[in-house]
């Protein structure tokens, strides 16, 4: 089933978010500072393409840099990707279909604003990386 959502999901509206993360991390990794932000978003753009099967969980040991870096990210490209995914989400709720792509995509806004002490894991082993 996962499968499924999944390939929906790329055709609606994962490619063209992943297209965006591209863009952001190419970017953003232009100046030696920016390459961790340029990561993370590379990171994320591979979990917007293919999210189905995997969830973010809090990473306890981030600490303040990552504090601060959410903060830069912000600045530089979390509010834009946000609002794409807030745009693609209102739009793929205009079909009864979409409606579940629309919830997925408002579900990667609070991701795309603040990615750094988060990480991806399978739903699988949700767990796997709290220890």
């Amino acid at each position: 089933m996962k499968t499924i959502l999944n390939i929906i999901w790329l055709i609606l509206s994962g490619f063209w978010l992943f297209l965006g993360y591209l863009l952001a991390g190419v970017l953003l990794c232009i100046t030696i500072i920016g390459i961790p932000f340029g990561v993370a978003s590379f990171r994320i753009g591979i979990y917007a393409l293919w999210p189905f099967g995997y969830t973010t969980i809090e990473r306890r040991d981030a600490g303040a840099p990552s504090c601060l870096g959410n903060i830069l990210w912000f600045v530089l490209a979390g509010w834009w990707l946000a609002l794409t995914h807030i745009f693609t989400g209102l739009a793929l709720c205009l079909t009864i279909i979409g409606i579940p792509f629309g919830i997925a995509n408002f579900k990667l806004v609070p991701l795309s604003l603040l990615p750094l002490g988060r990480e991806i894991v399978s739903t699988d082993q949700p767990f796997a990386g709290r220890w």
